[in-house]
C-alpha cells in the first residue's frame, strides 16, 4: 500500500466528489481515479459505487472515516519517531536491589547523563529474586545488583551481557550508644543486639556463607529481624538499635564522621561486586553497558 492512497481517500471523504478531490490533490481526475483503484485493489473491496452518471462513496468507507484519520495520525507519528530517533531521549527500565540504588546508581546516572543528556530512567526496586524475574520477563532491559564470590554470579542465556561497574564490601558497623561498648580490640559484647537480614534475602545468603556469627539470623536472642532493605538496616544501626552489616558505600561518610564504627578489622568483611546485566537486543542497554562496565 502507498501512503499517499490514504491521503487521497481522506480528500475524497472531505470533498465528497472525485473532481474536487483530484483538484485538491493537484492531479488530474483520471490519475486520481487510478490511485483510488489501486487502493481498492489492495483493500480487496470497492470503496466507490460507480454508476452511469454518478459515483458514490460506499457506506463502508464513510463509516470508517474516523478510523482512517486515526491510522493516518499514528502512521505520521511512527514516521516521525523513526526519522528522528535519538537514543539519548529514551527511557530505560532498570531493575535493581535497594542497596545499589542508594549506594551506586546515583554515580551511574551522572555518568550516563554525560553521554545521553536526555536519557530517562525508570527504576524498579526489589529483592534480588524479584529483580531477576522482572528482567527475565522483559519488564526491564537492565539489571543492577550486588554479587558476592561466596554466592556466585547469576546465570543467564547468551542474549544477556554481564559487566562490572565496581567493587564494594559488606561490613559490620555499630552506631548510637552502642559505639561505646566497642573495646579497644574492636570487640563488642556477645549479647549486643543485632539487625539481621532474613535468611532468604541476598545479604542473608551472603552472611550465611561466612564464618562469623556476628549479626546473623539466629546468632542471639536480642536480634531484630528486618526486611532485606539495607537502607533500613543502616538507619536502625545509626540509632543504636543493634550491630548490622551494610555495604561500605552506604556507610563510609558516617564512619569518617564517627557516627558509625566499622568492626571489619575484628569481624571481617565480605567483598561484593556491583554488576550490571543488559539485554543484548536493546540498543540503549548496550550503549549504557559500554560506559558503565569496566569488564564484561
Amino acid at each position: 500500500m502507498q501512503f499517499q492512497w490514504l491521503d487521497d481517500v481522506l480528500a475524497l471523504l472531505e470533498e465528497g466528489n472525485l473532481s474536487r478531490a483530484a483538484a485538491r490533490r493537484n492531479i488530474t481526475q483520471p490519475a486520481f481515479s487510478r490511485r483510488i483503484r489501486g487502493f481498492e485493489d489492495w483493500l480487496g473491496v470497492t470503496i466507490l459505487e460507480r454508476q452511469a452518471n454518478r459515483v458514490d462513496i460506499s457506506a463502508a468507507l464513510l463509516s470508517n472515516e474516523d478510523e482512517i484519520r486515526a491510522l493516518m495520525t499514528r502512521l505520521r507519528e511512527l514516521r516521525t519517531k523513526i526519522a528522528h530517533f535519538d537514543s539519548s531521549q529514551m527511557t530505560v527500565a532498570l531493575a535493581a536491589q535497594h542497596a545499589p540504588i542508594c549506594a551506586t546508581f546515583p554515580d551511574m546516572a551522572l555518568r550516563a547523563k554525560q553521554h545521553f543528556p536526555g536519557l530517562q530512567f525508570r527504576l524498579r526496586a526489589g529483592n534480588l529474586n524479584d529483580c531477576v524475574s522482572m528482567f527475565l520477563r522483559g519488564d526491564t532491559s537492565m539489571l543492577l545488583c550486588y554479587e558476592a564470590e561466596t554466592v556466585g554470579a547469576l546465570q543467564f542465556g547468551p542474549d544477556v551481557q554481564r559487566g562490572v561497574w565496581g567493587s564494594d564490601y559488606l561490613v559490620p558497623v555499630v552506631g548510637g550508644a552502642l559505639r561505646y561498648v566497642v573495646t579497644d580490640m574492636g570487640d563488642i559484647p556477645a549479647d549486643t543486639p543485632a539487625i539481621v537480614y532474613p535468611e532468604d534475602s541476598y545479604f542473608g545468603e551472603v552472611l550465611r556463607n561466612i564464618p562469623t556469627s556476628l549479626g546473623k539470623a539466629g546468632s542471639g536472642a536480642n536480634s531484630f529481624i528486618v526486611s532485606a532493605f539495607s537502607s533500613g538496616t543502616r538507619e536502625l544501626v545509626l540509632k543504636g538499635l543493634g550491630v548490622g552489616w551494610i555495604p561500605f558505600s552506604m556507610a563510609y561518610r558516617e564512619i569518617e564522621s564517627g557516627d558509625l564504627i566499622s568492626l571489619a578489622t575484628r569481624y571481617g568483611q565480605e567483598a561484593l561486586q556491583v554488576v550490571v546485566y543488559a539485554n543484548q537486543n536493546e540498543e540503549i542497554a548496550q550503549s549504557l553497558m559500554k560506559i558503565w562496565a569496566k569488564e564484561r
